[in-house]
């Protein structure tokens, strides 16, 4: 078990996954939590990084930040999505070893997994295939991020782990239409549309992928048991264990938002990759389960975006 009186760095706390570690770490009884914002921070700075480290020493860090976005962003901006997360990787994880940081939760993604891999996606499919073309770069970032945390595990002994999300929604989430992810994207265009008056909504892609959806709230759960659970180098999924098509999710955000019109889809738009659905048997095995639906996430979200965004 974590001792709660030990100091936590959550980085990235602003973000989507960062704020709901905070939030969970708070209501568990954790009071000794760092965290900087890109103000304070530059994460991409080497020795602002090793000086931040040396100065506060944390016990244990949470890696929740990392430049992010949709399919477009990550299609757009390689160079940056590359280069960037390499760097604020690189910078934090050689801190925290060098410091005596004495657990780290790095969080991946599930783009680390080929395109073509069996569906659900065991741990075992990583590096047997070919990346998904749209998100790539930041696929290889993150993949070097898993096997850099590998590294110090084998060559020091380093209590470094690593938990590979399916997509996470919640609070907190990007709700920017060029950037977002898509079920954040949706809630925008399904809300806006309503509050407009608008009689259709048009939706990206042809509406036939399938997607798995977390709440970050349950991410952060998920997170946490691993951190008192979890001492293994090798890489562990969390996700839901149950997917949706992007036609049906289009469908139950407008049923909570409340627009009543037409969806049409925009093949020109890419649909990435067809299904994505992570094998969670592993995580199940040691005793954790998510607690969210998908509605009652989603109505939270809203309910989150009403009060703060839109």
């Amino acid at each position: 078990m974590l001792d709660k009186s030990e100091k936590v760095f959550v980085a990235g706390h602003r973000g989507l996954v960062g704020s709901a570690f905070v939030r969970r770490l708070q209501s568990e009884g954790f009071r000794n939590l760092v965290t900087r914002d890109r103000s304070q921070l530059d994460l991409t700075n080497a020795e602002a990084v090793k000086k931040f480290f040396q100065e506060e020493k944390p016990a244990i860090l949470i890696f929740a930040a990392a430049k992010v976005g949709g399919i477009k962003a990550n299609n757009d901006f390689p160079v940056e999505f590359l280069l960037d997360n390499l760097g604020i990787q690189n910078n934090l994880i050689r801190a925290a070893y060098e410091t005596g940081v004495g657990k780290l939760l790095f969080l991946g993604s599930s783009c680390i997994y080929p395109k073509h891999a069996p569906q659900p996606i065991p741990e075992s499919a990583f590096l047997t295939g070919s990346l998904e073309p749209t998100n790539e770069a930041y696929a290889v970032a993150k993949i070097a991020g898993i096997k850099l945390c590998q590294a110090y595990t084998r060559e020091y002994g380093a209590n470094f782990i690593s938990a590979m999300p399916t997509n996470l929604y919640g609070p907190n989430d990007n709700f920017d239409l060029l950037s977002s992810h898509v079920l954040a994207a949706l809630l925008r265009k399904a809300h806006e549309a309503k509050v407009s008056g608008a009689s259709e909504l048009i939706v990206w892609g042809s509406g036939e992928p399938r997607r798995e959806f977390l709440h970050a709230d349950d991410m952060a759960s998920a997170g946490l048991f691993l951190l008192q659970q979890y001492d293994s180098p090798e890489i562990i999924n969390v996700g839901c264990g149950e997917d949706i098509s992007i036609r049906d999710l289009a469908e139950l955000i407008c049923d909570i938002v409340g627009f009543k019109g037409e969806r049409i889809w925009d093949r020109t738009k890419p649909d990435g990759t067809m299904r994505k659905l992570l094998d969670i048997s592993k995580i199940r095995k040691l005793g954790w389960r998510p607690a969210i639906s998908l509605r009652e996430g989603i109505a939270r979200t809203y309910e989150w975006y009403l009060a703060n965004k839109a």
